[in-house]
């Protein structure tokens, strides 16, 4: 690794409202208004499409973090902002956090949300767009936007349905009630919960589990990401997806050396190829 990609691998810049860092393979997005819980505004989005497609082009990138700075993840969307929106404005702000929660699911290696304290509305949307989800005991989950008299409008209504049922999905939708972290492990929302104590529990689970990630190889996982995709086609065309899938991951050195290492009895050498 030439020393220019060594500095650029553990870099941690401040980017306004969020900070990227980049260390051993993984690159970490922290939502960065903790003054306001996070609170997604116009400029954290621009700078969230910005850090993935960063990350998205980073080749020693293979997983994203996606957290929030001090006690939260996200209460959810700015609304001391919104309050002078019109209609249009709102549209806009929504259909922007959807092309964003849309680009985290299609994102090619895998996201993580890692969650502390509230995860709310535009907030719960964005962790319902990760592959997984591990939160601290005291993190809280809703769509309280009902109490607004507002409903969700970052693909909340559609995600949380498909994960945990339209009847569950409605009452937490439509009374606009907080879950705890339990709640929503046993729901299936979350991987995992760790203890709020001690603090680093949380980030010692995250990076167990990175560690798994890390040693698969990296197309398998873009390619099991995409067939992901295939459950919300029906299922003749989903079958047809799940098979090109394979067939790309079959004919790369990495299956290649997978199918060796095994025969072996050995760990593969994964390389990305």
């Amino acid at each position: 690794m030439s020393e220019e990609s060594e500095k650029s691998r553990r870099e941690s810049e401040e980017e306004g409202e969020i900070i990227y860092e980049c260390s051993e393979g993984v690159a970490t997005i922290i939502l960065n208004r903790p003054a306001v819980l996070n609170a997604l505004n116009d400029a954290m989005l621009a700078e969230l499409n910005d850090a993935f497609e960063r990350a998205e082009k980073d080749e020693e990138v293979r997983a994203v973090v996606l957290t929030g700075a001090g006690n939260n993840f996200c209460a959810g969307a700015d609304i001391s902002a919104l309050e002078h929106s019109t209609v249009e404005d709102a549209r806009d702000f929504a259909r922007r956090l959807q092309l964003l929660t849309e680009r985290i699911e299609a994102f090619p290696k895998p996201v993580l949300a890692k969650v502390r304290g509230f995860c709310l509305g535009g907030g719960f949307e964005l962790a319902l767009a990760c592959d997984f989800r591990f939160a601290s005991e005291d993190a809280k989950f809703g769509f309280p936007e009902v109490n607004l008299g507002i409903i969700p409008g970052g693909g909340g209504t559609q995600r949380l349905a498909r994960i945990v049922g339209r009847t569950k999905a409605a009452e937490l939708l439509f009374t606009g009630e907080r879950i705890s972290a339990e709640e929503a492990l046993r729901m299936g929302i979350l991987n995992a919960v760790s203890p709020a104590e001690p603090e680093n529990a949380l980030d010692d689970a995250v990076s167990k589990f990175l560690e798994k990630l890390l040693a698969k190889s990296a197309i398998a996982l873009r390619m099991l990401k995409r067939a992901l995709q295939g459950l919300e086609m029906p299922l003749h065309s989903a079958l047809l997806l799940e098979n090109e899938c394979f067939a790309n991951a079959f004919s790369t050195e990495d299956a290649k050396e997978g199918i060796k290492a095994f025969k072996e009895k050995r760990k593969p050498k994964f390389k990305g190829k």
